[in-house]
């Protein structure tokens, strides 16, 4: 077990590939599927994480003198803002105006994933004093990252809120937002949570459940590990390209993503599929944590009302009851989410700024930003279905 007295080598590497699966899922842990080799790897090998689509891997690892690698993090140097989920455009255009080059930049997180999870990755079988010396050393290398290539910001996407005084200590901004999540109360079935709502949202949801599927045709099944087939993901990967286009004008991934993340991670996958028959007419997509089920991608090819909401928001209940999971994260945005039971929690995220004069107006930006997120949330949870006396905000 390392104890803090190794000596230790601090390097950036530009593929993840650098790395093997077992020592970077040593430090990862197995708990967030995002931050796990396979997830990050797929990303990679597939292209859509490469220096031409502003994603130049830059990851960092501490190793000890033996190679063992101690602790690690997932960065990248940015060419553009797209597929971060925490937006920083004004930032950019208010620093280019002023005359500064705010690209290139660094970001920790995962691409195009807005999941809060670790950053600081840490082997599990380090004592507690050198954990934290080692993820304060993570803070650190970073900050002198953007220093040293004189560099605009780093900036470290949905982190834990137990890392953000990690942050505050090496003099990263905080930064809050908003996102949806469902919380489990050891219920062992839907209609325990039902329980828990107000009479006319009971009402509502059961309603809308019915009305997702009878008369239509469809039947809901889910699907994971093997019983995954290459037909799902082409489907899939078909409804990811059409709501992208719709919503965002721009795919991030591609099939081969899809493809890898089958063979690499297929068992943290979890498929919602709405079949006609043999048809698939809306998908979802979800992978599995340790303690949370996170809703990623969703489409349809055929506009049935309250499908969406079917598909997307009560079956990742009934999985997450099904398989005794803590919460169903469903993403940012979608004052909707609310009627469903997913409430509006704090997310966070840390920021570093070498210009002194830029870094005074982002903090008092970001000092008013607080203030506001956390009275919307306020207003958002008056919108809570729950009975008072249960109100899980």
């Amino acid at each position: 077990m390392p104890d803090g007295h190794e000596h230790i080598n601090i390097s950036l590497v530009e593929t993840i590939g650098a790395v093997s699966p077992d020592q970077w899922d040593g430090c990862a842990g197995p708990a967030n599927p995002f931050v796990s080799h396979a997830f990050l790897s797929s990303l990679e090998d597939a292209g859509c994480v490469q220096a031409d689509t502003g994603w130049a891997a830059r990851h960092v690892l501490i190793q000890d003198d033996s190679g063992t690698l101690l602790a690690a993090a997932p960065m990248y140097l940015k060419g553009n803002s797209m597929g971060e989920y925490v937006f920083d455009w004004g930032w950019a255009e208010a620093y280019e105006r002023a005359g500064g080059r705010y690209y290139p930049k660094l970001l920790c997180g995962v691409p195009f994933t807005p999941v809060t999870g670790p950053r600081l990755l840490v082997r599990g079988d380090v004592q507690p004093s050198l954990a934290l010396n080692l993820k304060h050393q993570l803070a650190q290398t970073m900050s002198e990252a953007v220093q040293g290539a004189k560099l605009s910001s780093l900036h470290v996407n949905f982190i834990p809120v137990t890392d953000v005084q990690v942050f505050a200590d090496a003099g990263y901004l905080a930064r809050t937002g908003l996102q949806y999540h469902w919380q489990n109360q050891s219920y062992d079935c839907y209609d325990d949570f039902l329980a828990q709502l107000s009479s006319r949202k009971r009402k509502a949801l059961k309603k809308e459940r019915r009305a997702a599927t009878e008369g239509t045709g469809l039947h809901i099944e889910h699907l994971s590990g093997a019983d995954i087939q290459a037909r799902h993901w082409d489907a899939l990967y078909g409804f990811y390209r059409d709501t992208s286009n719709r919503k965002w004008g721009q795919a991030y991934l591609n099939r081969d993503f899809f493809e890898l993340l089958g063979q690499r991670l297929a068992n943290k996958v979890v498929l919602v599929m709405a079949m006609r028959g043999a048809d698939i007419v809306a998908g979802a997509l979800n992978l599995v944590g340790d303690d949370a089920l996170y809703g990623r991608y969703w489409g349809c090819k055929e506009e049935i009302p309250y499908l969406h909401f079917e598909v997307c928001y009560h079956q990742a209940i009934d999985i997450a009851i099904e398989r005794g999971l803590a919460r169903v994260e469903a993403g940012a945005q979608g004052e909707h989410k609310i009627a469903r039971g997913y409430l509006p929690q704090i997310t966070h995220s840390a920021h570093f700024i070498p210009d002194t004069n830029f870094r005074a107006g982002v903090s008092a930006f970001l000092d008013r930003e607080r203030t506001a997120i956390a009275h919307e949330r306020q207003i958002l949870l008056a919108e809570s279905p729950y009975r008072q006396s249960d109100s899980l905000g």
